[in-house]
């Protein structure tokens, strides 16, 4: 994951699970929830996801809430995963403020 630790950006993939899992969630509820909020412009493959889900375990951002079914293993956003995402929304407000005092909005 290309996460930028410097700058505090963070990929929009990574963001969105972040933000998905502010209710924990099975790794499907995961991408459904993604699709569903980025009116399809993001689709992630089980693959893709998978190694964001692992990422982000070992960062201790997310992690594993419930395993009771070994096919549905649950995740939900740890503190230190909730101070990344608001730190990011905030990076993104930011960005945005400054787009829109040179292009205009």
């Amino acid at each position: 994951m290309r996460d930028n630790a410097k700058s505090g950006a963070l990929t929009e993939v990574t963001f969105f699970v972040l933000l998905s899992l502010y209710e924990p969630k099975h790794g499907y509820a995961i991408m459904q929830f993604i699709e569903e909020k980025t009116g399809g412009r993001l689709v992630l493959g089980a693959g893709s996801l998978y190694g964001a889900i692992d990422s982000l375990c070992k960062k201790g951002w997310i992690e594993l809430y419930n395993d009771s079914d070994v096919r549905k293993k649950e995740y939900r956003i740890t503190v230190l995963g909730r101070q990344i995402a608001e730190q990011e929304l905030l990076r993104l407000r930011e960005v945005t403020r400054i787009a829109e005092d040179i292009i205009g909005g």
